[in-house]
């Protein structure tokens, strides 16, 4: 097997984080949409935004996920980071491509969002694995919270977007649990209430931006 340098490690993970950032490539997996727009201007508009906070979630999970990828302690954690990151990946191409058709565009805030949520990654995998599942964990859990909001704020008619996160919150759901499986602790009240307020802010700026 190769022995990988530093400089090898680095490129790595800057070609990740890239590929986050600026959605370079597609996983190839996609929802099936069975119904065609019949959204009102007023109804295009709710759904961009929506969308929007959606896509900037899943850039955040991509810079989390590599970011514990790069300081997990365990191999074992470690590749469950980089698998949990590529199903994030897909989610991302969903979001953009549905954008896309909404006529709008991600947050103009991306970068901001890939690496302040990769340096937050990479310090809690610094605490260790159980700690570093036990923050994906809790994150998973609240970004079903977020997604169960989000539908309940779709228009109506916005048949797309609805299946798009419905698919999405399975995958998290199952994130939260393969974490769970995996030895994950749950954090203390004040850092949950921590990374809630984090969220808001996040989510609340990428709605307008």
């Amino acid at each position: 097997m190769r022995d990988y340098s530093a400089l090898d490690h680095f490129l790595s993970h800057s070609e990740r984080g890239i590929r986050a950032m600026f959605a370079l490539f597609s996983i190839g997996t996609e929802t099936k949409p069975q119904t065609e727009d019949n959204l009102s201007i007023d109804g295009k508009i709710k759904s961009a935004r929506l969308m929007r906070v959606n896509h900037a979630g899943e850039v955040a999970a991509q810079g989390l996920y590599h970011g514990q990828a790069l300081t997990a302690r365990s191999n074992t954690v470690r590749q469950q980071m980089k698998h949990c990151a590529l199903e994030e990946q897909a989610h991302l191409d969903w979001c953009e491509k549905r954008l896309a058709e909404l006529a709008d565009h991600p947050s103009t805030l991306t970068p901001a969002w890939y690496l302040g949520s990769y340096a937050i990654g990479a310090a809690v995998g610094i605490l260790g694995d159980k700690w570093s599942l036990g923050f994906i964990s809790e994150t998973e859990r609240q970004v079903v919270e977020h997604l169960d909001q989000h539908l309940s704020r779709l228009p109506p008619h916005d048949e797309k977007s609805r299946q798009i996160l419905l698919r999405m919150r399975e995958d998290e759901a199952r994130h939260d649990k393969s974490a769970q499986d995996a030895g994950a602790i749950q954090l203390p009240g004040p850092a949950r209430h921590a990374m809630s307020t984090v969220s808001k802010i996040m989510t609340t700026t990428a709605y307008w931006i």
